[in-house]
């Protein structure tokens, strides 16, 4: 691939190098970057973390899914630069400034907890490494709640103009989410019919096979909500139902998307019991295999009340959307590791097939997040025959984009975030007004579970969730897609 020539120099500087993320996401998606030719001759990475550093040869060998290819290993070794840094120490950041071209501008990724984001800036401030070219990354969880949040914020904003700020969500990256721009604001099939007149409901799931994974200190005080639904789908979300910005510039895109969270209907003690529920996964089977509960995992509090599963009805209080409810499903322990979203369409009001077809099926359009990135149309169309009545089968288009772009690499999230804030570009990541509002709405609904005092609803590992997630979406006339 011939390197894009708008891309310049930058210095990238990864806070917590070798930590979990850094190795099995971070360094990956930056050899991925100068295997594609799209780092700059100038560029360099230092790993800024305790200790020597680890070897990349190794890191790459486990978390790459391909082969290394020593020519490219041999030239991203070249830009690789490491400091031995206790991050509390103020008086040692000025081994940084050794190690950056200061002819370069300087974006620095924070792959630690939040809880040193003040900390890295006051060093940074400190050995005068903050230059107004300079850019910060930072990675969730942007605190626990709407006021911690805040005080995360702050800490970054007395050092870093909001512009210089990419708070990062991984899920933005993905294919198949930046293809719902092309889809919804490309394609006038869509476009004119993207609405309350249209449109039924809609769907977003986002199910997990895996349980805690050593994660139980962070997950236990997080939760399903905290975790996944305050970002992950509540991003997704916007994006499906934001009104057309009015370019592609990255303030334009937010700004719809500020609308979308804003215009979500506040869930609070008046309605929590019948727009929302949340379990907790017992012992069960998943693949053939016996997996423990919740309460059973390692190091596990066993009278713990964390959600580990959460579904929602959601509704947005704006003309394009009145009367179109969407209903998102998270959880861990599921069959399936799937992310996708389905709009279903509304029926048309008179059926023409009703003698050999008393009901049609709804058209679906099913968007696909992963495993398989992709984009399905489910559509009615004529069986193949000669009776005497036109028999309809429901049926689909698909676009499977590892079939259509077989030739094509998919690109991790992760790749196409790094680059974009390498840019400059901040459509991919989210604004503060952002974070805040997607926390106001998330904060009264962790309120009215607190305030229930009710436990989670139990939950077979291996199984789609509790029973009362299928009775918020079947009392309404409608059931979810699996």
């Amino acid at each position: 691939m011939k390197r894009e020539q708008a891309i310049g120099p930058c210095d990238l500087v990864l806070f917590g190098v070798k930590g979990d993320l850094a190795r099995r996401k971070l360094l990956p998606a930056l050899y991925q970057l100068d295997k594609a030719g799209l780092l700059h001759d100038d560029s360099r990475i230092v790993g800024v973390a305790r200790g020597e550093a680890d070897p990349i040869e190794k890191t790459l060998e486990t978390f790459l899914k391909e082969p290394v290819d020593e020519t490219v290993l041999a030239r991203f070794k070249a830009r690789l630069g490491h400091v031995d840094l206790d991050f509390a120490d103020l008086d040692a950041y000025g081994a940084i400034h050794e190690a950056v071209n200061h002819d370069t501008p300087e974006v620095y990724y924070f792959a630690t907890p939040p809880s040193l984001y003040g900390s890295i800036c006051q060093g940074l401030s400190a050995a005068d490494l903050i230059r107004d070219n300079s850019r910060v990354i930072m990675e969730k969880p942007i605190g626990h709640d709407l006021a911690s949040s805040r005080v995360i914020n702050d800490e970054v904003d007395a050092h870093f103009a909001e512009r210089q700020i990419y708070r990062i969500d991984h899920y933005l990256g993905k294919e198949t989410v930046q293809n719902l721009l092309a889809l919804r604001f490309a394609n006038a099939l869509f476009a004119k019919n993207w609405d309350y007149s249209c449109i039924d409901h809609v769907q977003i799931t986002v199910a997990e096979e895996v349980g805690i994974e050593g994660r139980w200190s962070y997950f236990d005080k997080a939760g399903q909500m905290r975790d996944m639904v305050q970002n992950h789908l509540l991003q997704v979300l916007t994006l499906i139902a934001m009104e057309p910005p009015v370019s592609l510039d990255a303030d334009a895109i937010r700004d719809e998307k500020l609308k979308v969270l804003k215009a979500l209907r506040p869930i609070t003690n008046a309605n929590v019991n019948d727009v929302t529920v949340r379990g907790q996964y017992t012992a069960g089977f998943l693949r053939g295999h016996a997996v423990p509960g919740y309460a059973e995992e390692e190091g596990a509090n066993t009278n713990s009340h964390t959600e580990t599963f959460v579904a929602l009805r959601v509704d947005i209080d704006n003309w394009r959307w009145a009367g179109v409810p969407f209903y998102l499903r998270t959880g861990k322990r599921m069959p399936a590791k799937c992310t996708e979203v389905v709009v279903s369409f509304k029926a048309l009001p008179h059926n023409i097939f009703a003698k050999s077809q008393k009901q049609l099926a709804a058209n679906k359009l099913i968007i696909r997040l992963q495993p398989e990135e992709g984009v399905e149309l489910q559509m009615q169309s004529k069986v193949p025959g000669l009776g005497s009545q036109m028999r309809l089968q429901n049926t689909k288009l698909d676009l499977s984009f590892f079939e259509a772009f077989r030739d094509e690499r998919i690109a991790d999230a992760y790749e196409r975030l790094l680059l974009e804030a390498m840019v400059g570009n901040q459509a991919l990541f989210v604004r503060r007004d952002e974070v805040e509002a997607a926390w106001t709405w998330v904060d009264s609904i962790m309120d009215a579970w607190q305030q229930s005092g009710d436990a989670p609803k139990s939950y077979q590992a291996g199984s789609w969730g509790p029973v009362a997630s299928i009775a918020l979406i079947t009392r309404d006339g409608r059931s979810w897609e699996e």
